[in-house]
């Protein structure tokens, strides 16, 4: 293999230079850059659900609950998207453009075109960086919860049961993510 057929990987500062695509956005995995398309209509509203169950115990706990959020878990070429985050409030006061490090929670929901390998090395990239505590995958498919994190590794909650999140002391009902009236939990 000649040196002229290995794509060059870029570093944040190179990526940050490159043009918004005309639909989607792009994010910098292991310094190469990938396309991510716009979510469906489904995805947005459980991102929307995830957001009001979150905020209430998030805003007591001094934290904040945001959706299609951007992070740098890694320095130098990693560039992630979140679909739904918790982050203390006062790391989100210091931000410059984008988070450095990890939000405390991040949680994705799964894409039908998401594969296993793709999700799990998202949450390995995140956990990686600082400031991870949990990294959550949301599959509407089986209503279920996959829980990673840094002390106790991967945890699969079904619909029957509630996701703690120990940082807030608290916990959110795997049913209520996928239902069409979740309560506000405080």
């Amino acid at each position: 293999m000649s040196a002229a057929t290995i794509p060059q990987l870029l570093s944040v500062e190179e990526f940050a230079r490159l043009p918004d695509p005309p639909s989607g956005h792009y994010e910098l995995h292991h310094g190469a850059v990938v396309l991510v398309t716009p979510p469906t209509h489904s995805h947005k509203l459980i991102e929307r659900r995830l957001r009001v169950l979150l905020e209430d115990m998030a805003d007591v706990n001094g934290y904040v609950a945001d959706t299609e959020y951007a992070y740098r878990p890694l320095p130098e070429s990693e560039l992630w998207t979140a679909d739904v985050v918790c982050i203390s409030a006062s790391r989100e006061d210091r931000i410059a453009k984008w988070l450095e490090g990890s939000p405390d929670l991040v949680i994705e929901v799964k894409s039908p075109n998401n594969t296993k390998d793709e999700l799990h090395d998202k949450a390995m990239t995140t956990l990686a960086g600082q400031g991870s505590v949990e990294f959550w995958i949301v599959d509407s498919e089986t209503e279920t919860v996959s829980v990673y994190t840094k002390t106790t590794g991967v945890h699969i909650y079904p619909s029957e049961m509630a996701v703690p999140i120990h940082f807030f002391g608290n916990s959110i009902c795997v049913r209520d993510i996928f239902s069409k009236e979740p309560e506000r939990l405080g």
